[in-house]
């Protein structure tokens, strides 16, 4: 259940740093306040009624931006399905200046909970300025220090998403996922003549670009732990082979595995530094382990069973895959160098598409039943399986970069059937389709954006 907390417990200092396009935040006006809490587990949810009004205008230049940020930061929030937010034709108070106290209970007589102000300005030079401040408005106390962002005008919505980034973990001590892309495979035409071409757009599907045409099959594309590639399987030579591509200069080439052999299924090593992947010849497929650097290979299994879709653990000591060693599809986990591997999955039906959580403590995997597809979580003991998802084609689910949420496939049926991306909770909750041009498969989730 989410509720408020009754208690006030005191805010650590929070270290922030904007990279890339944005310099340092600044801290502002510290307030030596407890946040507020939300607390996740299971049952009815309630969710938290927070207010962010429009951000002050405080040059003529920001007339632009400053509705759209504030209108980012509350879709961010509500669409956790943890927040509600407040209507502004409920509001008493107004919030004319950035500096101006706030008057509390005048939120608190329309049940505001949580409180986002902030203020744009655009300098002379295009660069763009954003402040804010989060309040508890039940204990009349501001959470945390005030903060500043900066960066250019085209990226305003960065810094929308980075401001929501804050609110959510102060709010309710998560970690941050709004400033993260997801990399697909963008669909068109019809079932029988399907075209694939990856793509990739912010996680709520803003700003989406594509990175390859449609003249071969793309599948399963997978960033790379710092976000600036992709691993992806090519159809274009008329059999899979793994290609890597350079997101920001959208140059790709092949992984050096033998021709005669058909690749797929590549994920990266937690440090970037190697590749995991199966290699199919005859009837028999294995996983192995390539070097990126030097091209050097390592076989990780060796039977006669078809293994796949593997997965490292995030400090990259262990490997997660599939096989039907055992006769069905079931989920096993082995050291990242090969060996004995552990079968992990005993439930009724069959499993797949294995993926670690970046917390280190579920793994997330597709599973058939009884006619129904399922997104679902177990310990990476196999223990306390939960199914969060059920429909006609549920698969290849991918973690947001906190470990909270997973995005994966959903296919309708029939002819006519389109693939879309979906978005759930680990508990379960706050099911939603993520918008995306045209039909969309296999995501895959970036780290946090630098």
């Amino acid at each position: 259940m989410i509720q408020l907390s009754a208690y006030v417990r005191r805010l650590a200092a929070t270290a922030f740093t904007a990279a890339c396009v944005f310099g340092a935040a600044t801290p502002l006006m510290a307030q030596d306040q407890g946040p507020l809490k939300i607390e996740i587990t299971q049952g009815v949810i309630e969710p938290l009624p927070v207010a962010v009004p429009d951000f002050i205008v405080e040059t003529a230049q920001a007339a632009e931006f400053a509705k759209q940020i504030s209108d980012v930061i509350a879709a961010d929030l509500v669409g956790t399905g943890l927040f509600r937010e407040v209507p502004d034709s409920a509001y008493i108070s107004k919030i004319t200046s950035f500096e101006s106290p706030v008057q509390y209970a005048d939120w608190k007589a329309i049940n505001v909970q949580g409180l986002v102000t902030g203020a744009v300005s655009v300098d002379a030079g295009g660069n763009l300025s954003v402040k804010f401040r989060v309040f508890d408005v039940f204990n009349d106390g501001q959470l945390g220090s005030g903060m500043q962002l900066g960066g250019s005008t085209n990226s305003w919505r960065r810094i929308a998403h980075k401001v929501a980034d804050v609110v959510y973990s102060r709010i309710t001590g998560e970690g941050a996922y709004f400033d993260s892309r997801v990399v697909f495979v963008s669909e068109a035409g019809s079932k029988q003549a399907r075209q694939k071409r990856l793509a990739v757009m912010d996680y709520d599907g803003a700003n989406v670009q594509y990175l390859t045409d449609a003249s071969a099959i793309v599948l399963a594309p997978r960033f790379s732990p710092t976000g600036d590639r992709v691993l992806y399987t090519s159809y274009e030579s008329g059999f899979p082979q793994i290609m890597m591509l350079d997101v920001g200069t959208v140059t790709r080439r092949r992984l050096p595995v033998p021709t005669e052999s058909m690749s797929f299924a590549p994920r990266f090593s937690p440090d970037g530094r190697s590749v995991v992947y199966s290699v199919s010849t005859g009837s028999n497929t294995d996983l192995y382990r390539m070097d990126i650097a030097s091209g050097q290979v390592a076989r990780l299994t060796n039977t006669p069973a078809i293994e796949t879709a593997p997965s490292f653990s995030p400090d990259g000591s262990k490997i997660v895959f599939e096989s039907d060693r055992s006769g069905t599809q079931q989920i096993y986990i082995m050291d990242a160098a090969g060996g004995d591997a552990k079968r992990i999955s005993f439930g009724q039906g069959r499993y797949g598409t294995p993926v670690w959580s970046p917390r280190g403590d579920l793994v997330a995997f597709t599973k058939q039943a009884n006619g129904r597809f399922h997104i679902g979580v177990m310990r990476t003991d196999g223990s306390e399986e939960r199914l969060l998802t059920a429909s006609f084609l549920d698969e290849g689910p991918t973690w947001a970069p906190n470990g909270r949420v997973i995005m994966f496939t959903r296919e309708t049926q029939g002819a006519t059937g389109e693939s879309a991306l979906y978005s759930v909770d680990i508990s379960g909750r706050n099911l939603r389709r993520v918008p995306t041009n045209s039909g969309a498969s296999d995501p895959a989730w970036s780290p946090l954006l630098k």
